[in-house]
């Protein structure tokens, strides 16, 4: 049984840093695009960022550029996300998302159609 597990979450003042991990089990990634996703309240889920299954290759939506970095660990099966100078409107609760095909080296999708595994999500909340 495949299953991503996201850590890190949690409550920050406007302009601090969290660290988020999403660990998976049941197969490995080590050839696969995976990403963040988020959702606020009564919003829907949007693309946060991607990255490519080697890990120098990364997307991100333009609200969380200069702030957020994704990177990955294939030894370990963990993807991460970084997030610095956080603001009020990044409260969400943050998803991670593996895709189960094999993506060549430029692959970074943005769409949730492109991901086939889910995390449960953790919340990351942001004071004012």
């Amino acid at each position: 049984q495949v299953q991503l597990v996201e850590s890190g979450g949690g409550l920050v003042q406007a302009g601090g840093s969290l660290r988020l991990s999403c660990l998976a089990s049941g197969r490995t990634f080590s050839r696969n695009a995976m990403g963040w996703f988020r959702q606020a309240p009564e919003k829907e889920r949007e693309f946060v960022a991607a990255i490519n299954y080697y890990g120098d290759r990364t997307e991100y939506t333009d609200s969380v550029k200069g702030r957020f970095t994704v990177s990955r660990d294939n030894a370990k099966n963990a993807v991460y996300l970084q997030m610095n100078s956080l603001k009020p409107e990044d409260s969400a609760v943050f998803y991670c998302a593996a895709d189960s095909a094999t993506g060549s080296y430029y692959w970074t999708p943005r769409s949730e159609a492109e991901y086939d595994y889910w995390g449960q999500g953790t919340q990351v909340t942001v004071s004012a």
